[in-house]
């Protein structure tokens, strides 16, 4: 295993962390960040993976453009989730 496997491989690790983040923080502005979180790391992938114009979409589209997007909405509306009672997260429930 050479060292761009090892950095593929945590880059991965890094985008399922921020995608489990952003599901589970109730604070949706944090939300809207780790779902950008993922895109930007979906677009290190892509450009190792020798695919820039895929690379440089997703960032523009998926990290810019869609962060831009939930934020803006957020500022609309209510900042974070609320909750009659807390309920445990998804890895608790199975």
């Amino acid at each position: 295993m050479n060292c761009i496997t090892c950095i593929e491989y945590i880059i991965v690790g890094l985008m399922i962390l921020s995608a489990i983040l952003a599901v589970e923080w109730r604070d949706l502005l944090a939300a809207a960040v780790g779902s950008a979180a993922v895109s930007l790391f979906a677009s290190l992938l892509f450009f190792m993976l020798q695919a820039p114009d895929v690379a440089m979409t997703e960032a523009a589209i998926g990290a810019a453009l869609s962060g831009a997007i939930f934020i803006f909405a957020i500022k609309r509306t209510q900042r974070f989730e609320t909750e009659e009672e807390e309920k445990p997260g998804w890895w608790v429930r199975w």
